[in-house]
């Protein structure tokens, strides 16, 4: 049994890509990206309710701490515990960029109160699922997700590419890739919450079709076809996936709600580079990024 102690924890999770975008058919597909978020948690009964604060990465406009704060609620609730509590997230990952921030703060904020509670003992007794399901709580309660992303916090928290049913909340399938990722990051910003949900559904039926060819593990066809679908649905110019295409390589998409573009980059130097200068001449103002998909669990599962 865990009784709880006042100490402090630290966690962290990943950033991710996306394959699928669940929005349409509440089934996604994604990859952890090795962009990370890292939070620590004090636990104490002298602090005043549960607090939280997001150090800012230089330009960023202060984030809304409610989402990391309710995670760290939902931890002490399930346990019991009466601490009060001070939550702190430092992320690499940008804010409203596609790129799962709101995911992995949920997870590496959930995994830190259990590290503050009980240490391994708390992380064995709860599971990666179940901590999972707690960020995607969350993150409904709080209003920054529509389905409640578990693809994403499943990609975050488990690494690898990961298939999903996210109204089930139900893990399908999950594979390690070892692939580089090229990432174009627009300046400009947009939120999962401001998503047109009714122009995604409409196209539903082709995003099925993705999805099955994420089960076949077709999955650079899967996220290419993916890609264009949401640029047309969520008006974003498709031109950063077709410059990929014309460099030669076979899996591009809008990531998330966009704004950027992922592509994934499987041992061809020449084709990075290829893309690297096409993305560079875009008459779109952002920055270019590369990192590897990543397969290492924050947590057992």
């Amino acid at each position: 049994m865990i009784t709880g102690r006042s100490g402090k924890g630290y966690g962290k999770a990943s950033g991710a890509g996306t394959i699928i975008n669940a929005i349409a058919t509440y089934k996604g597909s994604a990859f952890g990206i090795d962009l990370w978020t890292h939070a620590e948690v004090e636990l104490g009964e002298d602090f005043k309710g549960i607090t939280g604060e997001i150090v800012e990465q230089e330009g960023e406009k202060r984030a809304d701490t409610r989402l990391i704060e309710r995670c760290v609620g939902l931890v002490l609730r399930k346990f019991d515990l009466p601490f009060c509590a001070y939550v702190k997230t430092r992320s690499e990952i940008p804010i409203g960029s596609g790129l799962k921030s709101s995911s992995a703060a949920a997870n590496a904020a959930v995994v830190a109160t259990l590290d503050a509670i009980g240490g391994e003992e708390a992380k064995e007794k709860i599971g990666a699922l179940d901590v999972i399901r707690m960020g995607v709580d969350a993150a409904l309660y709080v209003g920054v997700s529509i389905t409640g992303a578990f693809d994403d916090a499943c990609a975050s928290m488990l690494g690898g590419i990961v298939i999903t049913d996210n109204r089930k909340r139900e893990l399908i399938r999950r594979v390690e890739n070892d692939s580089a990722v090229l990432i174009f990051l627009p300046r400009e910003k947009a939120f999962t919450a401001d998503t047109d949900v009714n122009r995604s559904r409409l196209i539903a039926p082709w995003v099925n079709r993705a999805y099955e060819l994420a089960l076949e593990g077709r999955f650079e066809e899967a996220m290419t076809l993916n890609g264009f679908l949401y640029c047309a649905a969520l008006n974003f110019n498709p031109e950063p996936m077709l410059k990929a295409l014309e460099c030669g390589l076979k899996g591009v998409s809008l990531s998330g709600t966009g704004p950027s573009f992922v592509a994934l980059i499987i041992k061809d130097a020449e084709k990075e580079e290829r893309l690297r200068a096409a993305w560079s001449e875009l008459e779109i103002e952002g920055r270019i990024m590369k990192r590897r998909i990543q397969n290492k669990p924050s947590l057992i599962f």
